[in-house]
């Protein structure tokens, strides 16, 4: 289990630097890397915040807002 994690803490620092690197205008490979990169982090993004929407709906946001004493 912690391979996989190194291996997905690796991808995501390999991403930010070629993002960064893409920006400076690097290679063509690293444009392309970059670009995945982004995309991959939309989708999460997006993902992220259709969850978020689903569980607050509705609800009070997980705060307690009963002003009793706990009697």
């Amino acid at each position: 289990m912690s391979v996989i994690l190194l291996l997905l803490l690796a991808a995501a620092v390999g991403g930010a630097m070629c993002v960064a690197w893409a920006e400076r205008g690097g290679p063509r490979w690293v444009r392309i890397v970059a670009s995945v990169t982004l995309g991959i982090t939309s989708v999460v993004r997006g993902a992220q915040k259709s969850g978020r929407r689903r569980t607050t709906s509705g609800s009070s946001g997980g705060w307690n807002t009963d002003s009793g004493g706990g009697e």
